[in-house]
């Protein structure tokens, strides 16, 4: 029996016309594709033309809730969906904290909000319960903390100055510059459409009381819960370098010497005395040092600290507050910085920037941002952009343009087929195989390309209904119960949804131009480690080749890394794809 809010309704914003419509949802894509992830792909796919310009005003972004947004315990998040201005293909990222909390209150029966167009000026988006205005944005050229800061009565997802600039791995920001939708760009997208800010005003819902108590017993008590508990994400530094998977200075090394000064052992010592334990919030382990900056999460001390050669605990902490402010991909900034400092090693750049000096990382996260120097205006574009422009293939490793996270797959060879089968560039949220395969040995390519199969729908699944990750642990069920709760019945179970919406994403990759060159090994991961417990591990293309072959086979893909038309036909997407773009042999009933 219907409990909550339908959410069958989409709300349409033109920024060309600053004109607002609700439009229902066809009922036949909610049961195929849920919500979050899989709707926002499904509107991707049909609004956008082959090779639309990310950053034109023909692009599409959404901000996407799904069906149990608000309701579920841990920390409610939303989905940005767009064209990638970093890969050219699709992009879903997420953030959490108070905006899609409140996002779904003010939307009511909406899903989401799906934007178009561009403004002749800056705008900001007011949603509240009643209805939804395009404003002039007063905040225009201010960081996000002093954007969210404009606004104390309402929740906000901004941009910062680097979506203002264009830089391709711009975030959308929100609680002040505490969570991000970070990876791919979608901040630049927003910036192109000179929308500055989405403001929301609303109540979140508080049905399913007992429902969702249940489940958060039930992850306070699980294994997932009581490690973030305990620690945070900010232990996988301590995993990945125990294993010899942590990229350390450029991906030279696998592990950090300096570990210790930006890992666990740090936090807990800064933390003394200092932490809370939210339960019902995964990665509630925050902790705030003497001066009351919010200690970084693990991402923050793998890419900006042990990328760099960084053992200095508060410096690490300093350059996230920069990247966080500034509206940056911490990611994809680490990286960036590591390229420069290789660059010049190699005699690419008049400048020389050296490891283990937050200074320079600052300065030229700052460059980057102002693009107000060659190398500063090259790394705003990525760091594939910046070798094309500059000279230096190969210095660090990318997947379809996006820069690797810190988890170094010579340590796991199944991690490299996962970066490599991303659909939104190199990602470890997709599959995280490394988390077994980094204890178990080599996995052959059959089991490698299962493990990998098997996570990215399963999580597919949860960013459908838009799920904090680590609260999917809980679910014995992908969140059947949840939909039953909701009244949503969906076409197949929620597997095959898993499986449909990740083989839409690439059909709507391969439209642009994605095939199996672009899933690729990259050839920083075939030199061996320098030193830790793989030093001399490197990947071969061969055993590369043959996972992917067996991936593919396993997807019911063709060798060029397209669904076939069985496996289009199966999964109920014949309607959906457009076949004027399909590759020939690809093309249903050829």
């Amino acid at each position: 029996m219907m409990t909550v809010a339908n959410r069958d309704r989409m709300l349409h914003v033109d920024l060309s016309s600053a004109s607002v419509e609700s439009c229902p949802v066809p009922e036949a894509w909610r049961r195929q594709f849920v919500g979050g992830k899989g709707l926002g792909a499904r509107y991707l796919y049909d609004k956008l033309d082959a090779g639309t310009d990310p950053l034109g005003p023909e692009n599409v972004l959404l901000f996407m809730l799904g069906p149990v947004s608000g309701l579920l315990p841990g920390e409610t998040r939303y989905a940005a969906v767009t064209k990638s201005p970093l890969t050219g293909g699709f992009l879903d990222s997420y953030a959490g904290g108070t905006f899609p909390d409140t996002l779904a209150g003010a939307l009511q029966d909406h899903t989401g909000i799906l934007v178009t167009g561009r403004a002749s000026e800056p705008v900001k988006l007011v949603v509240e319960a009643d209805g939804a205005t395009v404003e002039p944005a007063e905040t225009w050229g201010q960081d996000t903390a002093e954007t969210d800061a404009a606004f104390p009565e309402a929740a906000v997802a901004c941009i910062g100055p680097a979506g203002e600039q264009g830089v391709a791995f711009a975030t959308i920001a929100s609680d002040g510059g505490e969570h991000h939708a970070g990876r791919g760009g979608a901040g630049t997208v927003m910036g192109a459409k000179r929308l500055k800010a989405v403001v929301v005003r609303g109540e979140p819902p508080t049905d399913l009381a007992e429902l969702r108590e249940q489940y958060a017993k039930r992850y306070r008590e699980g294994d997932t819960g009581q490690w973030l508990n305990a620690s945070g994400t900010v232990e996988t530094v301590d995993f990945a370098n125990a294993i010899g998977a942590l990229s350390t200075r450029g991906w030279e090394d696998g592990q950090f010497e300096g570990a210790d000064s930006v890992g666990i052992e740090a936090v807990q010592e800064l933390a003394a005395g200092r932490e809370y334990d939210d339960a019902d919030s995964p990665g509630g382990f925050r902790v705030q040092t003497e001066d009351g900056e919010t200690v970084p999460r693990g991402a923050t001390a793998m890419s900006l600290g042990a990328g760099l050669g960084i053992n200095d605990f508060d410096a690490v902490a300093t350059l996230g507050e920069t990247c966080n402010r500034l509206g940056l991909d911490l990611i994809s900034a680490g990286s960036a910085v590591a390229w420069a400092i290789k660059a010049g090693d190699a005699g690419l750049l008049a400048e020389s920037l050296d490891y283990g000096s937050p200074d320079d990382a600052r300065a030229l996260l700052e460059e980057i941002v102002a693009r107000e120097s060659t190398l500063g205006d090259a790394l705003a574009d990525g760091v594939d952009a910046a070798s094309a422009r500059l000279g230096g293939d190969d210095l660090l490793p990318t997947v379809k343009a996006m820069e690797l996270p810190a988890y170094d797959p010579r340590g796991a060879r199944s991690m490299a087929l996962a970066y490599a089968t991303s659909d939104r560039g190199a990602c470890h949220r997709r599959a995280l195989p490394i988390e077994r395969e980094g204890f178990d040995g080599n996995w052959g390519p059959e089991r490698a390309a299962a493990a990998v199969i098997r996570e990215q729908d399963q999580r597919s699944v949860l960013w459908c209904l838009v799920v904090d990750d680590f609260v999917g642990d809980a679910f014995d069920d992908l969140g059947a119960e949840w939909l039953d709760a909701v009244g949503l019945d969906t076409d197949g179970d929620l597997a095959t949804v898993g499986e449909r919406v990740w083989t839409l994403t690439r059909l709507f990759n391969v439209r642009e131009g994605i095939s199996r060159a672009d899933d690729e090994l990259p050839a920083k991961l075939q030199e061996p480690l320098d030193s830790g417990p793989n030093a001399g591990a490197a990947i071969d293309t061969e055993s590369f080749d043959a996972m992917l072959d067996e991936y593919y086979r396993q997807r019911g893909w063709d060798a060029d890394g397209h669904p076939t038309p069985e496996t289009i036909e199966r999964l109920g997407l014949a309607d959906a794809v457009d076949q004027s773009t399909l590759p020939a042999d690809t093309a249903l009933g050829e």
